[in-house]
């Protein structure tokens, strides 16, 4: 064990010596004139004005007013940057970044405040028309996303991702919008991250509805959030695309997953675990069918657990017709790695998806660790993962959709945000020069200092700081604003670039 272990770290040491040189290799190219620079919020972690003018309550809204512990310092998204009042402010910035495209969310409630169709808030759609009115002045494109987290509650009562009948209310509301926003809006994304929402709310049970179900209902709100999608993504394309001309996609998240060594095990322990994180939602609506990985696996433990079915629930024909191929470019939301080596099965015992995907993840002990415990300085990741998905999904187009650097003091002096994103920029050019990879845009995460979840304003990760003590919640520049301002004019991420 002991020899196994120096191996290990002699692997590790060696990957973090690589990933060292490397990160001091920026490239000196241009970015291509078709690649778009953007920056990315959500509404519940902005806008604040959480119950005026007729919007409705959200999942989040009710589980941090119900409980003041669940997130620092009993923060929570009543006011937020107050981008509910200040957004003319927060487009005329974006203007002055240079930035061409603006990744925002609509907040469900805001819209419907009870989720359904039976009420539209007009104070709430006239909110979201200003913004892409105002965007269309500067020439800023908007990517909408129309789920990011904030569930009304209306929906939560009703069993919220685990009643199949959510994916019929989400699909209407998809159809409001693209019937109120689609002459501003080309730019779709149903739904963010939801392997986060699935595994964060339904398993572990750290964020809204707050549900400890990690063996079955992870998969029931995966497969219902997969049917929303594709439900959405099909009205479009049938009602909306020959009129709009927009694109639809969905927002997936993953680190990249490294093996621990390139012994065959380590390395199918690495692809499993990238099929068990990006795979599961990737996979049927790219290639038709959950990954066969994830088949096997939680339909074996499922009959050893003594089930005479599998907690993954199938697929039918009808729907698998649905899901697949509703996409039109694969969006990503990239900050990290993690090592990955082979282990021995879990024993059977209580069901849980991290027992299914098994696998020993750690981290290499030399890679910089931000002020998130998750998070960790691996810039090489993003060039892999985008080769990945390039080479298994074929999906046309990637856009990095969330990327980004977080800190607990919002200096203003922010180099290791700097060197976070002329790094990761680097890797992802190079993807583009050299590998061929055909991504088109990127928005960074974020484009101001906001409430990160139940981390609070402890956690900053905006390129613009906002002071949340100031009644007026102050914007002030960061130097990785400046620089990110310079790339977008330049497309060079260094002082000098060449053709």
């Amino acid at each position: 064990m002991r020899l196994l272990a120096l191996i290990l770290n002699l692997i590790l040491t060696i990957s973090a010596k690589t990933i060292k040189d490397y990160e001091e290799n920026v490239t000196n190219k241009y970015f291509p004139e078709t690649f778009k620079f953007g920056v990315a919020t959500s509404a519940y972690q902005i806008e604040g004005g959480w119950d005026e003018d007729g919007k409705g309550e959200s999942i989040w809204d009710r589980y941090l007013h119900e409980n003041s512990s669940r997130s620092v310092n009993g923060d929570n998204g009543d006011v937020a940057c107050d981008s509910y009042h200040k957004w003319r402010e927060d487009v005329q910035i974006m203007a002055e970044m240079g930035v061409s495209v603006y990744r925002l969310s609509m907040a469900w409630p805001r819209i419907l405040p009870d989720g359904t169709t039976n009420k539209i808030n007009q104070p709430g759609v006239d909110y979201y028309l200003n913004i892409f009115k105002e965007l269309k002045v500067h020439n800023i494109e908007p990517m909408v996303t129309l789920f990011h987290s904030d569930l009304p509650v209306h929906l939560d009562d009703l069993g919220g991702w685990l009643n199949p009948q959510i994916a019929d209310y989400f699909a209407e509301y998809a159809r409001v919008a693209y019937s109120l926003f689609g002459d501003y809006v080309k730019l779709w994304v149903t739904l963010n991250e939801p392997k986060s929402t699935c595994l964060i709310g339904y398993g572990d049970g750290n964020s809204p509805p707050a549900l400890v179900l990690p063996g079955d209902g992870v998969y029931q709100c995966a497969k219902t959030q997969i049917l929303a999608h594709a439900k959405a993504w099909r009205i479009y394309d049938e009602e909306f695309r020959a009129v709009q001309g927009g694109k639809v996609s969905l927002v997936l998240d993953s680190s990249w997953s490294e093996p621990a060594s390139d012994f065959n095990l380590d390395e199918s322990a690495a692809e499993k675990e990238l099929d068990f994180e990006l795979g599961w939602f990737a996979s049927p609506i790219y290639l038709g069918e959950w990954p066969s990985i994830m088949i096997k696996e939680v339909g074996n433990r499922s009959q050893l657990e003594g089930l005479g079915f599998s907690r993954l629930p199938a697929l039918t024909p009808a729907e698998t017709l649905l899901i697949n191929g509703s996409f039109d470019f694969f969006a990503l939301n990239i900050y990290t790695a993690q090592v990955v080596g082979y282990t021995p099965d879990a024993p059977i015992g209580t069901p849980s998806y991290y027992n299914d995907k098994g696998n020993n993840v750690t981290i290499d002990p030399l890679w910089p660790k931000s002020s998130m415990g998750w998070l960790y300085y691996a810039p090489f990741g993003i060039r892999k993962m985008v080769n990945h998905i390039n080479e298994k999904y074929n999906p046309g187009e990637i856009f990095i959709t969330e990327n980004g650097w977080p800190d607990n003091t919002g200096i203003l002096e922010d180099k290791d945000r700097i060197r976070y994103y002329k790094n990761y920029l680097s890797n992802i050019l190079d993807a583009i020069l050299e590998d061929g990879v055909n991504v088109v845009g990127y928005t960074a995460w974020s484009f101001m200092d906001n409430l990160e979840w139940a981390s609070g304003f402890s956690q900053k990760m905006g390129l613009i700081h906002v002071d949340f003590e100031s009644p007026n919640k102050t914007r002030s520049w960061k130097e990785s604003g400046r620089y990110y301002q310079k790339v977008v004019q330049t497309r060079c991420l260094v002082d000098l670039c060449v053709d």
